[in-house]
């Protein structure tokens, strides 16, 4: 038998894998002319690019072979070692699959939208005798009717305030309506007609829902003309009271309108989307227009490397803004796409009607392209200054807490109670572009062998949790999700604590700092505590200092947050929650019918059966879930 080790005249030297334009030619030659997706991987099988093609054979050959590519698609193609394809029926499905991929796998060579957030709507519900109109944000799977998107919560609040001192409706939840015996706050600041306790007669609730619905459709005018007839008709009437109320509701309605700002006479729905690039970075408005209104606007900054043409970036944001929203009937854009007619196709498919997109050149919807250039000018320059100041003080940070680099991600970490109970932990995290909310993390602490208040158990418990998730999910620290220094709220005990931990869990390389209040607990007096180093500080006035103060304020205000919320919650419930076969309704009867969950545990089996809706059983299985232990 030979040995395999043995070299002779007819051993074979080991092939180098191929790479860069070899490596695609060799791949090319495995295509054919169908539609479809196409990926590029380096050596360690992770996505370089993803990319779509009308004719998978002919655009992969582009990058088989040396040509005028931009610096960016030369290091692509030097990096790629394999390839993947997907084919697809149609160039439309490539489009969308190419699109859902590139959010998924996030590839370095994408133009990629960061920022995924979901946009808040507002909800007039439809399955109840008293409908309600709130705020909405998720999915569409409560009854009734739905307007927006709105640009943000701030936009939608601003509009529901004015809306109900215009209307009057509820916005309690249903279980508060079937519960109340007295008007609440809302009625007593007229923000709410009373319906709850019968302070409006139903057809003329029903009318004010109505004329709210007509005028989150954009019909307006009709409300107004309504509202100053019922004015001048109780004026005349010498009911003086009723017509002011008229008059407020008119100005309540005149400032929805104001605070509106442009409303557009010729657009009734329709995303303004405005693109500008400057310096190597890119700020993408986009403002709703929804039954001729002016819905607000929010501003992205998709990742790119410098050396796309608007086209590019603008194509690759609305095929990612609208993977997985709705589109409106159009997409009034400051740029073309390298294919419109392709991407108004897929939208259209996804929407089930038309998708116009146009590029206009005059008239009121290049007012508005122009609206939306101007704020995307303005927020990309506030960015870029407030990146430049971000990026000296994470320099300053990495000088003064001798740093092998400057951070790029910093982790914070907070623990709040009372006495112990309702314990939860927080970690907000810091980068290049300041505090990244949808990296914050919040931790319900579990330990049931903890003494109550014991901060340093908490903090191991935090830290042990994050790390052991960060071993398994990215064990060779590539994914960017690691940190480069934790800041911890405490001094000596917490840093000894969790430096015990991580070195327990094989992590004890990264860098940590505990920040402790120091002398009387006054901020500007910090002391910062490091394993094997002495105590420090900085001088009262060092913007590092006043850095620390911010990340260590912010991830306080975060855990005092989560942890009212997670109070409230609990103060909230009731010991009928658990008990089998009582749902929201039947919760309802009895509290209403007893007054109180205490008062149900006490009640025996007659009075139980007593409350309508409660059968014989049930009333058993509600005895004998408070009397087990009796």
């Amino acid at each position: 038998m030979t040995d395999p080790t043995t070299t002779g005249p007819e051993a074979q030297p080991a092939q180098k894998p191929l790479t860069g334009y070899a490596c695609i030619a060799a791949f090319v030659r495995t295509l054919d002319s169908s539609p479809g997706v196409y990926r590029m991987l380096d050596g360690e099988s992770r996505v370089l690019y993803v990319g779509k093609a009308r004719n998978l054979k002919a655009r992969v050959s582009n990058y088989s072979r040396p040509g005028p590519h931009s610096g960016r698609i030369a290091r692509m193609i030097r990096e790629t070692q394999s390839m993947m394809v997907l084919t697809t029926r149609t160039e439309t499905e490539a489009l969308l699959l190419e699109q859902n991929l590139i959010k998924q796998l996030k590839p370095r060579y994408n133009v990629l939208l960061r920022d995924d957030k979901s946009f808040p709507n507002i909800l007039v519900t439809t399955g109840h005798d008293w409908p309600q109109i709130r705020k909405h944000r998720g999915a569409k799977t409560d009854k009734g009717a739905y307007y927006g998107p709105f640009a943000g919560a701030g936009a939608v609040n601003r509009t529901l305030n004015q809306l109900q001192r215009v209307f009057l409706l509820r916005n309690c939840s249903d279980q508060d309506f079937e519960t109340r015996t007295r008007p609440c706050l809302q009625y007593q600041i007229k923000r709410c007609s009373g319906p709850c306790c019968g302070k409006v007669s139903r057809e003329d609730y029903q009318g004010a829902v109505r004329d709210a619905q007509a005028f989150l459709s954009g019909r307006t005018k009709g409300i107004q003309e309504a509202l100053a007839t019922e004015m001048a008709k109780a004026s005349e009437a010498m009911e003086f009271e009723r017509a002011a109320a008229m008059r407020d509701r008119i100005k309540a309605l005149t400032q929805v309108q104001t605070a509106q700002g442009i409303n557009p006479k010729g657009v009734e729905e329709a995303d303004v989307i405005g693109l500008h690039i400057d310096g190597g970075q890119a700020c993408v408005q986009v403002f709703f227009i929804r039954a001729n209104q002016n819905w607000g606007n929010h501003n992205y900054y998709p990742r790119i490397s410098g050396d796309e043409d608007a086209s590019e970036v603008m194509e690759a944001f609305v095929g990612q803004f609208y993977s997985d929203r709705e589109p409106p009937k159009m997409l009034i854009l400051s740029h073309g796409l390298d294919s419109d007619d392709l991407m108004a196709q897929a939208l259209a498919e996804k929407l089930g009607r038309k998708v116009e997109i146009i590029v206009p050149q005059r008239g009121e919807k290049a007012e508005l392209v122009q609206g939306a250039l101007r704020n995307a000018r303005e927020s990309l320059a506030r960015k870029m200054s407030e990146t430049a100041t971000q990026g000296k003080l994470l320099k300053g940070l990495a000088e003064v807490f001798d740093l092998p680099k400057v951070p790029a991600r910093i982790e914070v970490y907070d623990n709040s109670h009372i006495q112990g109970s309702f314990a939860v932990g927080a970690m907000v995290v810091v980068g290049a572009d300041g505090f990244d909310k949808n990296q914050y993390r919040k931790f319900n602490i579990r330990g049931d062998d903890l003494t109550p208040g014991d901060d340093f158990g908490m903090m191991k418990e935090v830290l042990t949790r994050r790390f052991q998730r960060l071993l398994k999910e990215d064990p060779e620290r590539k994914a960017g999700t690691w940190p480069d220094l934790l800041l911890i709220d405490g001094g000596a005990g917490q840093v000894s604590a969790v430096r015990e931990i991580m070195t327990t869990l094989g992590v004890g390389d990264v860098p940590m700092v505990g920040v402790a209040k120091g002398i009387d607990r006054d901020a500007g007096k910090e002391e910062f505590h490091r394993t094997g180093k002495p105590v420090m500080a900085l001088r009262h006035n060092d913007p590092v200092l006043y850095f620390v103060q911010r990340m260590r304020d912010e991830v306080h205000r975060f855990a005092i947050g989560t942890h009212r919320a997670k109070r409230a919650k609990a103060i909230g419930a009731t010991p009928l929650d658990d008990v089998p076969g009582v749902g929201a309704g039947r919760k309802r009867a009895l509290l209403a019918h007893f007054g109180s969950a205490k008062a149900v545990a006490r009640a025996n089996l007659a009075d139980l059966t007593a409350v309508s809706g409660i059968s014989q059983t049930l009333a058993q299985t509600i005895y004998d879930y408070f009397h087990a232990n009796g």
